[in-house]
């Protein structure tokens, strides 16, 4: 179900309507939360509601658990229809504000696989032994970059995909991401190394190229897919050895990666963790720092040896929640 697809139907479609529209407004893309609410226009209609307000009664059926349901799928459903009851309420019309305290909302609580330094040095190897593609033959020196550059930086997938030539600055070693999520801006610096595969990775593909064309260019126009890029990763993750399922492990695994092997490093250097976080949340684009302290609990969790020197330094930076971060 697309954003362009999401009618509502119901009683309170206009002001469902107006809470979409002020979520994009913001800087959310709000598609799978308007699918949600679609779900709620639906019961609306099926519970045959004549009056703009929405009941005590019609919140709790409609968070009411359903068969099979996980505690996280129906904690989403509370989540979006108490959002869109506070819109209700400040625009001046009567609705039922499920309790906060009522029912544990975590984003929290995947667990991420983090790859060990011994799997990322063999995948490493498997990117660079890929055979080269007669169908797209750039694929296989895009993916040696791209997974390098995904652990380097930490970025999201869809944030290296959309990056342009002109955002890759291969003489100071940063990249500029647009758009990411919310809409904002950052400057990510790149090592030395990765910055001069960057630089070698552009001399071949191009060589000719223009400002506008993307860094990572797909041989039928435009970018590559993030399907596309995802099961090319899978077969990378067969030919590496490294057990997968459909849970995992993901590309976005390897921001995650990343943010833990930083975190170790620092706390094993003796770093000042109160210091840095700040300085990696602005590095990975965070909107505030719950994203990033999650990392610190992981950190201690994979690696026991170091987990007496976090808990006795930055107990007062690890939220009592699960890990999960979508981000």
């Amino acid at each position: 179900m697309t954003q362009d697809k999401v009618i509502f139907t119901s009683n309170l479609s206009e002001l469902l309507n107006g809470y979409v529209k002020e979520q994009r407004a913001i800087g959310y893309k709000y598609i799978k939360g308007a699918s949600l609410l679609k779900y709620l226009d639906i019961f609306l209609v099926e519970s045959h509601l004549t009056e703009k307000r929405l009941t005590k009664e019609i919140v709790l059926q409609w968070t009411r658990k359903k068969p099979n349901e996980t505690d996280s799928t129906r904690s989403g459903r509370i989540s979006i229809v108490r959002g869109f009851a506070k819109y209700m309420v400040r625009l001046g019309y009567e609705a039922y504000i499920y309790p906060a305290a009522a029912v544990t909302i975590t984003r929290y609580s995947y667990m991420p696989h983090i790859f060990t330094e011994d799997e990322m040095r063999d995948l490493f190897i498997v990117c660079d032994n890929a055979p080269v593609s007669k169908a797209s033959p750039n694929r296989n020196i895009v993916l040696q970059l791209l997974i390098r550059m995904l652990y380097g930086c930490g970025l999201r997938i869809s944030e290296a995909l959309k990056l342009k030539l002109d955002d890759v600055d291969l003489e100071n070693g940063t990249l500029l991401v647009r758009k990411a999520k919310l809409g904002k801006e950052r400057l990510v610096p790149m090592a030395e190394t990765l910055t001069e595969q960057c630089r070698q990775y552009s001399h071949k593909v191009h060589s000719y190229g223009s400002s506008e064309d993307y860094f990572f260019p797909s041989p039928y126009g435009g970018h590559y897919k993030e399907g596309t890029v995802y099961k090319l990763f899978r077969d990378l993750l067969w030919k590496a050895g490294i057990s997968h399922s459909g849970k995992g492990p993901r590309l976005h695994d390897l921001r995650h990666t990343f943010s833990v092997h930083c975190l170790k490093k620092w706390v094993l250097n003796g770093e000042d963790l109160t210091n840095l976080l700040p300085y990696l949340s602005t590095y990975l684009g965070h909107v505030d720092l719950r994203g990033t302290q999650h990392y610190l609990r992981l950190t201690a969790e994979l690696y026991p040896t170091i987990t007496a020197s976090i808990e006795e330094h930055y107990s007062t930076l690890i939220p009592e929640v699960f890990f999960h971060e979508a981000d």
